[in-house]
């Protein structure tokens, strides 16, 4: 970014607004704006609007729509990391020596994604992420580097000691199997509380649903 000057810079930030914290603002409006209309359908003037901030202050902390885009997936993909960063930490510092252990840090994986699938924070970052499975760009290369691979790959590799009479594609075909039980419970969350005749899914309801994909992946990792 060019070097800029004290009166170049928006009148928020001139006011003695920390940059950082109206770039967040603005940063948090647009990720609901790009979910909702996608990318060409969103309003830089909304978005302004909504994060309380003039729309000069969206290039000077972005360089424009496509810049803020793209901090908008990298923000996405450091919530989403932080959430599974401690356990993939954890997996790789102490790896597993057997299937049953490989097992249990599987399932253990999969019921941290299973939770955040059911939490209320998931459901700013879910369609966003969605808009981008759908018709990819460089946002979705961002969050699959960030997010994606490293859940992915370390499943796929826990498999491998898990079931080792499965080749490479069948492993990756299973991961991708028990990780979308769980993506189910925020993709088609209206569809699971109307089968679970709730109006919405209370704790109880999400702990029996995350009990029942435990099961069902356990069994699924289980050497036949």
């Amino acid at each position: 970014m060019p070097s800029v000057t004290a009166t170049d810079r928006p009148a928020q930030d001139r006011a003695g607004q920390d940059g950082s914290l109206v770039s967040l603002r603005i940063i948090e409006a647009a990720i609901q704006q790009f979910a909702c209309a996608g990318f060409a359908g969103a309003s830089t003037r909304e978005i302004a609007r909504a994060s309380g901030t003039a729309m000069s202050s969206i290039t000077y902390h972005f360089g424009g729509k496509e810049g803020l885009y793209l901090a908008c997936a990298d923000h996405v993909a450091e919530q989403i990391g932080a959430v599974h960063a401690p356990l993939l930490d954890q997996i790789r510092a102490h790896p597993p020596a057997d299937a049953e252990s490989a097992r249990t840090a599987l399932l253990a994986l999969l019921e941290n994604f299973a939770r955040f699938m059911l939490a209320p924070q998931s459901e700013r970052f879910s369609q966003f992420v969605v808009r981008e499975q759908q018709r990819p760009t460089e946002a979705f290369e961002r969050i699959y580097a960030r997010v994606m691979a490293p859940v992915l790959e370390t499943a796929v590799g826990l498999l491998a000691l898990a079931r080792p009479s499965l080749d490479e594609q069948a492993r990756r075909a299973l991961v991708l199997h028990c990780l979308g039980m769980a993506l189910v419970l925020r993709i088609a969350r209206a569809c699971v509380a109307r089968t679970m005749e709730a109006e919405d899914i209370d704790p109880e309801t999400a702990d029996m649903l995350i009990a029942s994909v435990r099961r069902s992946a356990r069994t699924l990792l289980m050497e036949s």
